[in-house]
């Protein structure tokens, strides 16, 4: 109980006092979600969203490609909540981490639409079906670094509509400037 409480303190220090962020909008997530962050643009953002999860006391998951659960960090991203993800596997990546939903009675997993740091004109669409599978909402958290800032948007939950969807969850981005802003 005390290593929690001061590991949020250092959170809060570390994000409030020594970066100068805010968090906007409501922290408060749902049991189950899936959380798309934007922009994802370099290797910066994991460190926020780990002191991001501490300072809003939310245990939030995320699935990364397998190479990076390799020798010597592959121990580090499983402790922080990680599942390692064969890109190049046959089998229904969508379908598996849908049943890790309906199997948890607590699960937010965090993704980065973009499923790259690098500039992207489309998002791939595997968190929408994830969430669609799961019958759980998506929550979209901003990287804003040009204004230092996190923000949180209400719950979204899919309808049959994907594109129409799409369109709705990417506007709630509009002119946010990842770290590397020229791939925002």
């Amino acid at each position: 109980m005390l290593e929690k409480y001061w590991m949020k303190k250092l959170a809060d220090f570390i994000l409030f006092k020594l970066f100068g962020w805010e968090i906007l909008g409501n922290t408060n997530l749902p049991k189950k979600c899936v959380i798309i962050v934007a922009p994802h643009t370099h290797w910066f953002d994991f460190f926020i969203a780990i002191v991001i999860r501490k300072v809003i006391k939310q245990q939030i998951n995320f699935i990364g490609k397998k190479e990076l659960f390799k020798f010597p960090f592959g121990f580090f991203f499983k402790w922080v909540g990680g599942t390692p993800v064969d890109r190049g596997s046959k089998t229904k990546s969508v379908d598996l981490i849908a049943d890790i939903f309906n199997n948890k009675s607590e699960f937010r997993l965090g993704i980065s639409p973009e499923g790259t740091r690098k500039k992207v004109l489309k998002w791939k669409t595997g968190f929408y079906y994830i969430a669609k599978k799961a019958s759980v909402p998506i929550i979209s958290a901003t990287l804003n670094f040009k204004d230092k800032n996190i923000k949180f948007s209400d719950p979204f939950f899919t309808t049959d509509n994907m594109e129409d969807d799409i369109k709705k969850l990417r506007g709630f981005f509009k002119g946010v400037k990842g770290k590397v802003e020229e791939y925002s």
